[in-house]
């Protein structure tokens, strides 16, 4: 993985924790026990979501950029339809707060796409590599 993409990461990744950790008090204080639940168990699947596409777009980043978009693209799909499954299936689940769930993971996949958009703006990156020869 390349230097510039893991900066990236690292400074989504801390920018986004604060947001996590306001979710899980919100999740505690206005909906108990079942709402800590809930915005903890949001946070854990962020998390692993995030975590699973850095894994899988940084090996495919080491093979070519056409590898790195369809891995991006492929994981994304994946993660939506992942989604849509576990929301199906805790619908009508009594042992977590569903909505501070789903509000959390919302929530925090915002922040971390912010945060990302942000770092990739104000880091500055040559894109053109200077001749050697001159």
């Amino acid at each position: 993985m390349s230097a510039y993409y893991a900066v990236i990461l690292r400074r989504s990744a801390l920018l986004t924790a604060p947001v996590a950790l306001l979710m899980i008090v919100l999740g505690a204080f206005l909906g108990g026990t079942k709402g800590l639940l809930g915005a903890g168990l949001g946070v854990a699947l962020v998390i692993a979501f995030f975590g699973i596409s850095v894994l899988v777009v940084g090996r495919a980043a080491k093979v070519s950029p056409q590898a790195m978009m369809a891995a991006a693209v492929g994981t994304f799909l994946v993660k939506i339809l992942v989604l849509i499954i576990l929301l199906g299936i805790f619908q009508n689940s009594t042992a977590f707060n569903g909505r501070f769930f789903g509000l959390t993971v919302i929530v925090c996949v915002l922040a971390y796409s912010a945060a990302q958009m942000v770092s990739s703006m104000r880091l500055k990156m040559l894109y053109v590599e200077p001749d050697k020869d001159r």
